[in-house]
């Protein structure tokens, strides 16, 4: 609610889909196949999120995209992983800048972060409905900033799946 009624934010992110709460469980799970490189964990998830996908609308699906760095710290884009995992073609939309690690950050730093994330050139966006993916929606600043750029380069909409809430 709070993100609807800020002006600067307002309008951007149509919907948030979470397919689990999050809670212990799931923070030891996807600390496991995120930070520990434990890739084959998003087979996992693919029965779920193919089931959810059928309920979405969007012409483009596509991911929260990791720096240069932490792509090479990790060795895979979990976000992306999951999308292929589902047996769908990611659209890789979004290079993001490297910046501190969201968990390392207060919820409070986390909304008020600066833009990391630039749309690829030569991408035509206009009145695209696009789905990006992620693995959790924290605060939501993650993917309302992703959620800004690409309006702001013509997308119609904006909706995202995560993992865990």
């Amino acid at each position: 609610m709070r993100w609807k009624e800020d002006e600067e934010w307002s309008g951007f992110l149509d919907r948030n889909y979470s397919i689990y709460e999050y809670n212990e469980f799931l923070k030891e799970f996807i600390a496991r196949y995120k930070y520990r490189g434990d890739y084959v964990l998003a087979k996992v998830f693919s029965e779920t999120v193919i089931e959810k996908l059928r309920t979405i609308k969007y012409d483009l699906i596509s991911y929260i995209p990791l720096s240069q760095e932490r792509l090479h710290e990790r060795g895979f884009n979990q976000s992306e992983a999951i999308i292929k995992e589902a047996g769908k073609t990611p659209s890789g939309l979004l290079q993001r800048t490297h910046s501190e690690k969201q968990s390392k950050k207060s919820r409070q730093d986390r909304i008020h972060l600066p833009q990391v994330f630039q749309v690829k050139r030569d991408l035509d966006l206009t009145n695209k409905k696009i789905l990006l993916v992620d693995d959790i929606y924290t605060t939501g600043s993650t993917l309302r900033h992703a959620a800004k750029v690409l309006k702001q380069s013509g997308a119609i909409s904006i909706s995202s799946l995560t993992i865990a809430r």
